[in-house]
């Protein structure tokens, strides 16, 4: 993690070095409308440091920005009357732009939007608790 990366298009937003609609202001997250939304009302929410992905995250910004969240998903139904909404972050694949961001879009009955945008499967005999068990092995002891 380090403050600012001149080549990040989020950090020159954080910056000012660039226009954005900004719904949130915080001294550590920066949430603003996305320019290429899903629906109307997509929000982008930034840490302010450059961090790449979630995992990278510091510890004493996980609750400020998990709880950010959850005012922006509030907000999107009750300022927007949306219905609910659809909350997700990509790590490294599908990541448009190289520094930690949430959507936050607004959803409707009916939107047109259809979960998620790949295909779904299913596990093989056995293949589920082999995974699982991978999982538990990577997260450690306590788990």
């Amino acid at each position: 993690m380090s403050g600012e990366d001149e080549d990040c298009v989020f950090c020159r937003i954080v910056a000012g070095g660039l226009e954005a609609d900004v719904v949130l202001d915080e001294p550590h997250l920066l949430a603003f409308l996305d320019q290429r939304p899903v629906f109307r009302g997509h929000v982008l929410l930034v840490p302010r440091a450059h961090v790449v992905t979630l995992p990278e995250l510091p510890a004493d910004l996980r609750d400020p920005f998990l709880a950010a969240a959850q005012r922006l998903a509030t907000a999107v139904v009750e300022g927007l009357e949306a219905q609910g909404s659809f909350v997700a972050i990509n790590n490294v694949v599908s990541q448009s732009v190289p520094h930690l961001h949430l959507h936050v879009v607004p959803r409707t009955k009916g939107d047109g939007l259809r979960g998620f945008f790949w295909p779904r499967t299913r596990y093989a005999d056995g293949e589920r608790a082999a995974y699982a068990a991978r999982l538990r092995e990577a997260l450690g002891p306590g788990s």
